[in-house]
């Protein structure tokens, strides 16, 4: 598991899950009607982060 922290791609995808999961959470405790734009960057931003912890090293 250290080494994965060592892995550029893993943090990335890590720091991409969190703020995908900050903007939907802030998409459904928000009554605005133009706070749908919260929910697909989430949702683009999850995937990405996602492919990003999924993705292998060269090594």
């Amino acid at each position: 598991m250290i080494k994965r922290f060592n892995q550029l791609s893993f943090i990335i995808g890590l720091f991409f899950i969190i703020l995908s999961l900050i903007l939907i959470v802030g998409y459904l405790v928000s009554e605005a009607l133009n706070a749908r734009i919260n929910l697909y960057s989430g949702v683009l931003f999850l995937a990405f982060g996602i492919f990003m912890v999924m993705v292998k090293s060269g090594e």
